[in-house]
């Protein structure tokens, strides 16, 4: 574990990208306590502009709500979905990669023609109709997520399934007759761990992105706050007011760009060839 986090704290840009997503979450977690009022509370004049009164440091917008207190709940709604959705995607990818990889045959030969069903659809697209159809809230969002984000880690795991199946540890495993169950939890998913983290990581920014789409569109949870509301609701008043799309694009930004670089920094931190180089 040492040597794991001294070589991911040896990429200059994870490291960087764990700053900032860390200070993404500490916002987040605390956005009650820093803003106790509703995100939705008119609480000052509209459209003062930021750095301009101290109480409102990154201004108001056209109905005189926090900016501020807008991204730091935004912040909690993001992250919270990003991750939600992407453990489900992950759960049910490895569930359709194991079992295409492992049994092959007329197995892997349907999981894998439902997998290609859902990937010439546009994730995007999908997700959209599947939100409009379940009407917009949280569980929509996350399910409509999901369901668009699970077909690459079902390849990827099929892959390293097929591969190892045929090792002779797996094959030892076969020969002592322990259940196929039992092979694939503790024989072969453990040693396809590193990919599928690595993959995860990177999920969850396409997942944060995928959200504000969403919200921008007018598609996100009407009860929850979130940057792509925010810049959706500003579009109107961009020629005026462009600090009202500039602060929830930027958090946008930065959050897809830490978690890309955290993901970055995991692939190396779990390459193979670079713990071998370190050894």
């Amino acid at each position: 574990m040492k040597k794991f986090l001294n070589r991911f704290l040896a990429n200059r840009g994870a490291a960087a990208g764990t700053f900032l997503l860390l200070i993404v979450i500490a916002v987040g977690a605390s956005a009650s306590v820093l803003y106790e009022e509703s995100p939705w509370m008119m609480v000052a004049q509209p459209l003062i502009k930021p750095f301009t009164d101290p109480a409102y440091i990154l201004g108001t917008d056209m109905l005189g709500r926090d900016i501020a207190a807008g991204l730091a709940y935004g912040a909690r709604v993001s992250l919270m979905i990003g991750v939600i959705s992407t453990l489900v995607a992950v759960f049910v990818g490895i569930l359709v990669g194991a079992l295409a990889g492992y049994y092959g045959k007329w197995v892997d030969d349907a999981l894998m023609r439902a997998t290609e069903f859902f990937q010439t659809v546009p994730q995007l697209a999908m997700a959209m109709v599947l939100v409009a159809i379940f009407k917009p809230s949280l569980y929509s969002i996350v399910g409509a997520i999901a369901m668009v984000s699970w077909p690459p880690v079902a390849r990827l795991v099929r892959a390293e399934f097929m591969t190892l199946k045929t090792r002779e540890f797996v094959q030892a495993a076969v020969v002592i007759g322990q259940r196929p169950s039992r092979i694939i939890l503790t024989q072969i998913l453990p040693n396809t761990a590193s990919p599928i983290i690595v993959t995860a990581s990177l999920m969850t920014a396409t997942a944060i992105l995928t959200e504000s789409a969403l919200s921008f569109l007018g598609l996100g949870d009407r009860n929850l706050m979130s940057w792509g509301y925010m810049i959706g609701a500003a579009r109107t008043m961009l020629r005026e007011s462009q600090w009202m799309s500039l602060w929830p694009g930027l958090a946008i930004m930065l959050t897809v760009l830490a978690i890309n670089l955290i993901g970055e920094g995991l692939n190396d931190a779990l390459n193979p060839q670079l713990r071998k180089r370190g050894a």
